[in-house]
């Protein structure tokens, strides 16, 4: 699971690609994933990071994050 090399991710969240000229807005805890993939970290670190972090049940974590890196791959911001 790997983001783009040329995404640009700014410190409030904006995410754009230039390759296809398309621009998001991600919340923090968005933002946070991203980073978190950057650093290389799989969906079970991450998943884990997310958890000591924040009150929220596993399920619903896991059952978020599965969707939001799907987006990510949609949207045409993963290697594939």
């Amino acid at each position: 699971m790997i983001i783009k090399g040329n995404i640009a991710l700014s410190d409030n969240g904006f995410v754009f690609n230039p390759s296809t000229g398309d621009s998001f807005t991600m919340n923090k805890t968005g933002k946070e994933v991203i980073m978190l993939i950057k650093e290389g970290q799989d969906l079970s670190q991450i998943s884990q990071s997310l958890l000591e972090k924040y009150d929220v049940d596993s399920n619903t974590l896991e059952r978020y994050l599965s969707d939001f890196v799907n987006d990510l791959s949609v949207n045409n911001l993963m290697e594939e």
